[in-house]
C-alpha cells in the first residue's frame, strides 16, 4: 500500500466514530473538510506566532495585513485566529464556538471552502451527537505536516478520500465524479501528440481548464500524468462548478496541491462564464448527459442573438432537452488561436450529439462548424456501463485547432466498446472498467492516426480473446480457433459526414389528371407542387446533386423536380453504421443438424429417466 493510500485509510478510519449517527453516504461531509482543516493547520504551524504578531502590528497602523501575512506564510492563505487545533482541544466546553472562530480567521478563499462545505452545520450536528471533541481530537493527531507528507502525496491521499466518498454515495456520484479509468484515457489522448511537454527536463508551463469541474478529478489526473512523465513541467489548473459541495471539494483539493484556488470559481458555466476572456492550452469536460438547459435559456439565447460568433454560441443552439453541445461550444470559445500555439479538448458526450437534428438544425450546424473548420481529431466509443449513474453508450471527442500534418482534413473514429474487463464489484451503474493495458492500446491506435481491426479469437474451449490488428497485418488463426474480424479504427475525410437535403416536388394535378400551372408571380406558367407528394432526399456532399437525382429519383418519378431554394447542408456522424459488420445467417442444413443433435440428446435423457 502506498503512503497516500495508507494515509487516506488512516483518515477514513474516523468513519468508525460517525457510524450510527451518520449514514455512510454522509461520512465525507465531515471527513473531507476536517482533513483540509488539519492540513492547513499543519502548513501554517511554523509561522503561526509571526503571523499573529504581524497582524496585530499592521492592524494597529490601520493597514490591511493580508499581503504581509501571505509573505510570511509563503502560501496563498493565512489565519489570524489565536487558535489552532491543538489549543482548541484545551477548552472542551467551548470547542464549537472556538472552532467557528478559528475558521473565521482564515483568508477569504479558505473561508469560502468551509462555507460551501456547510462546515458549521456539521460541527453543530457533531456537537449534538456528542462527537465533536472525539472527531476533532482524532484529526488533531493526524501527521499531515508538509515535512511528513508532501503536497503531491497529500493530494493523492485527498483524492483517495474523494473517491471513497463518491463510491459510497454512488447514487448521485456520477453527476460530480468521473471514473478514473475514463479520465486516464482522456488525459492520455490529450497529451500523446505533445511530446515536448512530456519530455523529462523540459520546463514547460501550460494551463488546463474544466468547465464542469465536479470534485476536480480530471484536473488532478491531468497534472499527475504530466508530472509522472516530466517532473519539471507545470500545469496551472482552472475550473468552474455549479454544485456547492463538489465546488468545495475541488477547491480544497487544489489548495492542498498548492494551486491558486482563485482559479476555481462557482456558478453555472453556461449563464455566467467565470473565466470570461481567458484562453487555455488544454481542456477537459464531462458535462451532464441529456440535461435540459431551460434554466439558462434566457441568458444563452441573449448571448447567441446579440453576439453571434463573437460570443460562445455563434454556430447554433441545440434543442432545449440536451445542453451538452453548449458546453462543447463554450470550450471552443476558450481555444487559443492556432498561431499562439492552439489548444486541445477532450469531452465526454452521449450518442445524441453525433446524429440528432436534421440539416439546418442547431445540432447539425454545430457539427458543420466543427467539421468545416477541421476541429475534430477523433471520436472514441467507450464500453457501456462505464459511469456511476448511467449505462448508456458514451463517446470521447478529441478536438484541436493545431492538428498534426497527418490528421488534417481527417476524423478518426475508434470503436473501443469491446475494450473492457468486468469489475469484481459494480458501483451504481458502473460494471465495466478499462485497465491500463487497454487504455494504452486505445491511446496507441489514436496516436498512430491509422486504421485497425479487432480480431476476436474463439478457441475450442470457448475462452474468447481479442487482439488489435493493424491494417494489413492479420495473423493466421491458431489451430482449432475461429477468428472474427471487425473494424476498430477508421479514418474519414471531414466532408464524408456532410450531405445536402434536397426537396423533391411532384406536380399538383386536377381531377382530370392535368398538371395545374401557376397563374401569377414567379410560378406563372410553371407546374404547381403537390404538398402531399413532397419528399426529401439526403445527397452526400461529395456527390453531384443532378447525377444523384437522375439516378435515384427520375426513374421512379419522371415528372419530379428539385426546389433548389429549400436545399440545406447538414452534417451527421453515424458512428455505428461505420462499424456494422453483416453476418449472414447460418446455412439451414447446419441449423437442422444442431436441432437434431439437441432433440436426440433430450430423447436419450427421457429414455434414461423412463428406464
Amino acid at each position: 500500500m502506498s503512503q497516500s493510500q495508507s494515509l487516506s485509510a488512516l483518515i477514513w478510519s474516523v468513519a468508525d466514530l460517525l457510524r450510527g449517527d451518520y449514514k455512510p453516504s454522509e461520512y465525507g461531509r465531515v471527513i473531507l473538510p476536517f482533513t483540509v482543516l488539519r492540513r492547513l493547520d499543519c502548513v501554517l504551524a511554523p509561522t503561526k506566532e509571526k503571523v499573529l504578531a504581524e497582524a496585530k502590528a499592521k492592524e494597529a497602523m490601520g493597514i490591511n495585513p493580508e499581503p504581509f501575512l501571505l509573505r510570511i506564510t509563503g502560501v496563498p492563505f493565512a489565519n489570524t485566529s489565536p487558535f489552532d487545533l491543538k489549543t482548541l482541544m484545551g477548552d472542551q466546553d467551548n470547542l464549537g464556538a472556538n472552532l467557528d472562530a478559528y475558521i473565521r480567521g482564515f483568508s477569504a478563499p479558505v473561508r469560502d471552502i468551509f462555507e460551501r462545505f456547510r462546515f458549521t452545520e456539521q460541527t453543530d450536528r457533531l456537537r449534538k451527537a456528542g462527537l465533536l471533541y472525539q472527531v476533532t481530537e482524532r484529526f488533531a493527531a493526524f501527521p499531515l505536516h508538509p515535512d511528513q507528507v508532501s503536497n503531491h502525496d497529500m493530494g493523492l491521499a485527498f483524492e483517495e478520500l474523494i473517491r471513497k466518498f463518491a463510491e459510497i454515495s454512488n447514487e448521485t456520484a456520477g453527476e460530480h465524479f468521473t471514473p478514473r479509468d475514463v479520465i486516464r484515457l482522456m488525459v492520455n489522448l490529450l497529451f500523446i501528440e505533445d511530446s515536448d511537454i512530456l519530455t523529462p527536463g523540459t520546463r514547460a508551463v501550460r494551463t488546463i481548464y474544466d468547465p464542469t469541474a465536479g470534485t476536480g478529478g480530471m484536473l488532478s489526473v491531468a497534472a499527475e500524468h504530466l508530472l509522472e512523465h516530466n517532473p519539471q513541467a507545470s500545469l496551472t489548473m482552472f475550473g468552474q462548478e455549479l454544485n456547492d459541495e463538489s465546488y468545495a471539494i475541488c477547491k480544497a483539493d487544489m489548495l492542498i496541491k498548492g494551486q491558486d484556488v482563485r482559479n476555481i470559481v462557482p456558478g453555472n458555466t453556461l449563464s455566467e462564464d467565470g473565466h470570461a476572456g481567458k484562453k487555455f492550452d488544454y481542456m477537459l469536460s464531462n458535462p451532464p448527459f441529456g440535461v435540459e438547459w431551460k434554466k439558462v435559456e434566457k441568458e444563452v439565447k441573449r448571448e447567441y442573438e446579440q453576439q453571434g460568433h463573437n460570443g460562445r454560441f455563434g454556430p447554433g443552439l441545440p434543442r432545449i432537452s440536451d445542453g451538452s453541445l453548449l458546453f462543447l461550444l463554450h470550450l471552443l470559445s476558450k481555444m487559443r488561436p492556432a498561431q499562439d500555439g492552439g489548444s486541445r479538448i477532450g469531452i465526454v458526450l452521449n450518442g445524441s450529439p453525433l446524429f440528432t437534428g436534421g440539416a439546418g438544425s442547431g445540432e447539425s450546424e454545430i457539427r458543420r462548424h466543427l467539421l468545416e473548420n477541421d476541429l475534430v481529431e477523433a471520436i472514441i466509443a467507450l464500453p457501456t456501463d462505464m459511469f456511476f449513474n448511467t449505462g448508456i453508450a458514451t463517446y470521447v471527442w478529441i478536438l484541436s485547432n493545431r492538428k498534426p500534418e497527418g490528421r488534417r482534413g481527417l476524423v478518426q473514429l475508434i470503436d473501443a466498446s469491446a475494450m473492457w474487463s468486468k469489475m469484481r464489484k459494480s458501483l451504481g451503474s458502473k460494471r465495466k472498467q478499462m485497465g491500463d493495458d487497454l487504455i494504452d492500446e486505445v491511446t496507441r491506435i489514436f496516436g498512430e492516426a491509422a486504421e485497425a481491426q479487432l480480431a476476436t479469437l474463439t478457441p475450442a474451449d470457448g475462452r474468447v480473446s481479442r487482439v488489435v490488428v493493424r491494417a494489413g497485418q492479420a495473423p493466421p488463426p491458431p489451430e482449432g480457433c475461429t477468428v472474427k474480424l471487425a473494424p476498430m479504427a477508421r479514418l474519414f475525410r471531414n466532408e464524408e459526414f456532410g450531405y445536402r437535403t434536397i426537396t423533391v416536388e411532384r406536380p399538383l394535378r386536377d381531377d382530370t389528371g392535368a398538371v395545374v400551372l401557376g397563374q401569377k408571380g414567379k410560378g406563372k406558367g410553371k407546374p404547381q407542387p403537390d404538398s402531399a407528394l413532397r419528399d426529401t432526399e439526403n445527397v452526400p456532399l461529395a456527390e453531384d446533386i443532378q447525377a444523384y437525382f437522375a439516378r435515384e429519383v427520375l426513374p421512379h418519378a419522371p415528372d419530379a423536380w428539385i426546389d433548389e431554394d429549400k436545399t440545406k447542408v447538414g452534417y451527421e456522424i453515424p458512428f455505428n453504421r461505420h462499424f456494422y459488420v453483416f453476418e449472414p445467417p447460418r446455412p439451414l442444413a447446419e441449423i437442422d443438424a444442431d436441432l437434431k443433435r439437441v432433440t436426440d440428446r433430450i430423447r436419450t435423457m427421457i429414455e434414461g429417466l423412463a428406464a
